[in-house]
């Protein structure tokens, strides 16, 4: 009996040596009480840690035993903590910034090193206190411009808020604030984006190795977290611009408890309009509204807002408008020291309306798209070398391609409406991260997509699904609400691995398999608002996407230079085009023009980041090819896509002279865009058509363009609550010409007279924006 109770002894006593237990809390700003995203954790007896999640929390499931623990986040004093491990802890941690004057130092949502030391590879995050010390069009601080200079990033063009990643097409970005999606991200037709600076907290750019817990698009994720305000006192910032103004206001509802944060901005181009005795109207609008409570510290709840809107009028004859609502509603929840959760209710609604105001032929015209999503998203500390995330999306979405109604009674239009269609996207998810011994971290998982096109609907059947000339429908297929069309499954695997070379360096590899159940019909080569979405269905497959990457990293003096270089392939299957001279719009056999096939693309990317000093900057170069071959799209040769630019440059900088002088510059090259332009002219009867011999088979001038920017800061009085900041720019500072476009036409001389017999013709370009200075005012009491 004693020896079986000594036996016993022994057996718990080894039980309790290898029993773990948990370190959990947030991380939060001690001045405003925000969350801090990506702050590090870090155990360095045992040379492993995570990181804080998108919702400032942090787990770590520990042996029992002493350890000291650092919390380390760039911008603010790192914090040591030393602890007897013997049972859960939840501890929340408040950091404090290295300053007191806050605007003079940098913060990034990032730990000194990340770029090496992080698993993930292909994600830029912006550091939103050096992006509004750069350059901006009209002074308007523009995270979508940001994004553009970043190396793998390819702008649409001046004049457009869209960008293309490692080949893939504009609408396989999914753009998302507050976790809802953004259809189209722009105001004035790209001038400015939707996200007002002076409220974003956190935006990450992923474009390799993406996470399982996102998808639905191909090439990356553009994932922006407003603001969830100052839960200490209240602060009032914002700006007067030349083009538009924008205010915000945050405080406690409750202080340490609950939160808000209202903005507003607004252009005053028609005001402009208006003094100058034109009779035309051209604003646009948005609103941010966000409230947060934490309930304790296992529960908090937030309701994030957004509402823009773009509104064009001419003469009061004829004008258009587009616009983007989103809302998200999320729980925290904290189950158990390891287990955490978090449930989201999202909306989405994306529309435009173009409308004709005429006695005869006048017309209103209505498209929209809307979604409704429920998220469930778990976090689960298994132990301190592996973290487990996992999860159910369900999305609806109702997609209305078009109406048309007549706006007078005289109008002779008739009501026109092409059938609505209707979509159930399901996703599991599940992956996990690990550590394996001091050099190897590893993160793999998968997605599993289950994709529902449902009706109520109907479906014509034809002899040949692509002769768009013939048409011949041999029968019409009918289904009944919520009844399946056409499904589809499709697994998604993730892999992401980091090897630690030595101190500072390391390599990196990652794939990831990428599907996209909603397509853009659009011809164009660059996005505009006028697009309607369609799901996957019985004619149009899912596309998907394969990519594979590599890199090397290294930091260089005490982690003041970020070198980076990564190489990528990506392969596309069932990318969407159209047959030529395909008619789009109101179209009630558009599966007939559907053209589906074949991408690639593959590059570099070179990267030197400067984080310290008077001086910081980047400078990015990418090369890369993108090709397309699509059956019955330029007579079956592969050709090269629109958005193909083999070589980009950009640079920034930004010099601090003392606390009152800040210069900064953005310069930025391409070479110019595939585009398709007539080769000639042949007779046929009365007519002399154009001759199109291959797509994109011509390209644009190369694209380059210098800005400037000084920003003054008056000497600051601690004293006195207000704080203001003059901001002067100088946008395309050389007055380069860069196209953004180009059309043909009879060639003319001088005085518009037509010469010779009129079928010669002439190409002319169409440039956006001269040299443009600017002054804005930003203020903060």
């Amino acid at each position: 009996m004693q020896k079986f109770t000594f036996l016993l002894l022994v057996i718990s006593s080894q039980l309790l040596a290898q029993q773990n237990f948990t370190l959990n809390g947030f991380v939060r700003d001690a001045q405003n009480g925000e969350e801090l995203i990506g702050v590090s954790v870090y155990i360095p007896s045992l040379k492993a840690g995570t990181v804080t999640n998108a919702y400032g929390f942090y787990a770590l499931s520990l042996p029992r035993g002493t350890y000291e623990v650092q919390f380390s986040y760039i911008g603010y004093k790192t914090q040591t903590l030393t602890l007897d491990l013997n049972e859960n802890v939840a501890r929340n941690i408040t950091l404090q910034s290295e300053a007191l004057v806050i605007e003079a130092i940098t913060i990034t949502d990032k730990p000194l090193d990340e770029n090496v030391i992080a698993v993930q590879m292909s994600k830029n995050t912006l550091n939103m206190s050096q992006v509004r010390k750069l350059p901006a069009l009209f002074g308007e601080v523009d995270i979508i411009k940001n994004i553009q200079m970043l190396p793998g990033v390819i702008s649409a063009g001046e004049g457009t808020s869209g960008f293309f990643v490692r080949g893939g097409s504009a609408d396989q970005n999914l753009i998302l604030i507050d976790e809802a999606p953004v259809y189209d991200p722009s105001h004035l037709f790209g001038l400015f984006s939707v996200f007002n600076a002076d409220v974003i907290k956190d935006s990450e750019l992923y474009k390799g190795g993406i996470p399982a817990r996102f998808g639905g698009r191909l090439s990356s994720i553009l994932d922006v977290r407003t603001k969830d305000g100052n839960n200490r006192e209240t602060d009032i910032t914002g700006g007067i611009g030349t083009l538009a103004s924008r205010i915000a206001i945050e405080g406690p509802l409750r202080k340490e408890k609950s939160s808000f944060i209202v903005s507003a901005r607004r252009s005053y181009v028609d005001v402009f309009l208006k003094a100058a005795d034109q009779d035309n109207l051209v604003y646009f609008y948005d609103v941010n509204a966000k409230i947060n409570w934490r309930h304790n510290n296992k529960n908090r709840f937030f309701l994030a807002l957004y509402g823009g809107r773009d509104v064009f009028s001419f003469s009061d004859d004829f004008g258009f408008q587009w616009g983007n609502l989103t809302s998200t509603f999320r729980w925290n929840h904290l189950f158990n020291d390891r287990l955490f959760s978090n449930v989201s209710v999202i909306a989405s609604n994306f529309d435009y309306k173009l409308e004709l105001k005429d006695p005869v032929q006048g017309f209103k015209w209505i498209s929209d798209l809307q979604e409704l999503s429920v998220k469930t998203d778990l976090s689960y500390a298994a132990n301190a070398h592996n973290e487990l995330t996992f999860g159910y999306h369900l999305t609806g979405r109702r997609f209305a391609p078009g109406r048309v109604a007549p706006n007078t009674s005289g109008s002779i239009f008739d009501v026109v409406e092409i059938q609505h269609m209707y979509a159930l996207d399901h996703a599991f998810y599940i992956s996990n991260r690990q550590w394996v011994g001091d050099k190897l971290t590893l993160d793999y998982g998968a997605r599993l997509s289950i994709f529902q096109n449902v009706g109520k609907s109907q479906v014509y059947l034809y002899t040949d699904p692509t002769d768009n000339v013939n048409i011949e429908r041999t029968d019409t297929l009918h289904y009944k609400t919520l009844e399946t069309i056409k499904a589809y499954i499709n697994l998604e695997p993730r892999l992401s691995m980091r090897y630690l070379l030595a101190p500072g360096q390391s390599l990196k590899a990652s794939y990831n398999r990428m599907v996209q159940n909603t397509h853009l019909m659009s011809a164009a080569t660059v996005p505009v608002p006028f697009n309607t979405w369609s799901p996957s269905s019985y004619y149009l497959k899912p596309q998907i996407a394969d990519q594979v990457a590599a890199g090397y990293f290294r930091n260089f003096n005490d982690n003041m230079y970020e070198f980076s270089v990564e190489a990528f392939y990506k392969d596309i299957r069932n990318v969407t085009d159209f047959a030529d001279n395909a008619e789009i719009f109101f179209n009630d056999d558009i599966s007939t023009e559907y053209r589906q096939g074949r991408s690639w693309s593959y590059g570099s990317e070179w990267m030197v980041n400067k984080t310290k000093g008077k001086l910081t900057g980047m400078v990015s170069y990418t090369l890369s090819k993108v090709m397309r071959d699509i059956p019955g799209v330029n007579l079956g040769k592969p050709f090269r896509a629109n958005h193909d630019r083999r070589n980009v440059v950009n640079a920034q900088a930004v010099y601090e002279v003392n606390q009152k002088w800040t210069f900064g510059a953005n310069f930025t090259y391409s070479t110019g865009r595939p585009i398709t332009l007539p080769a000639g002219k042949y007779e046929y009867g009365p007519y002399n058509p154009d001759v199109i011999t291959d797509r994109n088979g011509y390209l644009l001038p190369a694209f380059h363009r210098l800005d400037l920017s000084v920003t003054l800061n008056p000497r600051k009085n601690l004293s006195r609550k207000w704080q203001g900041q003059w901001v002067f720019a100088i946008y395309n500072v050389y007055n380069r010409q860069n196209p953004f476009t180009i059309y043909t036409r009879t060639k003319q001389d001088k005085d518009g007279n037509v010469i010779g017999d009129g079928t010669e013709k002439e190409a002319r370009l169409i440039y956006l924006f001269p040299i443009l200075p600017s002054v804005t005012y930003n203020f903060k009491f």
